[in-house]
């Protein structure tokens, strides 16, 4: 079980409450995996529907271990996957109900089992995300939001959605801030990866233009592949020269 359903202290005992946690415990109790969790962090996450703590008459908020449980698979699909929290909350929700149900993708994910910075990139044309939405995902306001569309980081769609890769990159911009890169900052980097799509694009131009339906449906998994490996140089480039090697 992923959540313990929040319950009254009416009749609550005291051996029973003796097993809940105060949200600076909870804190201190996530630290070691999210250094960069915060008790704001963990409000916002209620706020959202993600957890449902108890509230004491005093209205103190407590956790049980399941709410703790939950919240660790909550920052971590957002760490590694970069989902927006409506489905993060909708897939823990399926499991509660013990619906067979499948990690969603939607954006770029972590290879921690590979130890490289990135899996291969997917393409996920159907994955679309609300402003609000993309709002919720990177807790961030609209005046930030409205910077990094200056700044060319982040584009929407015709119909004003976002695709999939936009919540990869609000993440890592989020992320980023966090030691005073700011976006402004991060033109260059848009720059180049513009001029890596557009190398990779000559590559796979003639595939595209072919007569033959088969080679031109390879175009796809050549764009992939040569993505992939596009950003696995990049990194190791930036690791060289740095002097550093990720784990």
């Amino acid at each position: 079980m992923l959540r313990t359903p929040s319950g009254g202290a009416g009749n609550g005992t005291a051996a029973a409450d003796s097993g809940l946690m105060s949200i600076g415990s909870v804190l201190n109790a996530l630290r070691d995996e999210f250094p960069e969790v915060t008790i704001s962090k963990i409000r916002f996450l209620e706020s959202e529907g993600l957890i449902e703590p108890r509230r004491t008459p005093s209205g103190y908020r407590k956790f049980s271990a399941d709410d703790v449980e939950r919240l660790g698979h909550v920052l971590r699909m957002q760490r590694d996957h970069y989902l927006p929290l409506k489905v993060i909350r909708e897939y823990l929700d399926a499991l509660e109900r013990g619906e067979p149900v499948r990690l969603p993708t939607v954006g770029r994910q972590r290879d921690s089992a590979e130890g490289e910075l990135f899996a291969e990139p997917e393409v996920h044309s159907a994955a679309r995300v609300g402003r609000a939405e993309l709002l919720a995902a990177a807790e961030i306001g609209e005046r930030e939001l409205q910077e990094w569309e200056s700044y060319g980081l982040i584009a929407p769609l015709q119909d004003g959605a976002y695709d999939a890769e936009a919540v990869t990159v609000a993440a890592l911009v989020v992320e980023l801030g966090r030691f005073g890169i700011e976006p402004r900052h991060l033109r260059a980097m848009k720059a180049a990866a513009e001029r890596d799509a557009g190398l990779v694009d000559q590559v796979v131009a003639p595939l595209r233009r072919h007569r033959n339906p088969q080679t031109r449906a390879h175009a796809e998994a050549r764009t992939k592949e040569l993505a992939g490996l596009t950003v696995k140089l990049h990194a190791a480039l930036v690791q060289t020269a740095l002097g550093v090697r990720l784990p």
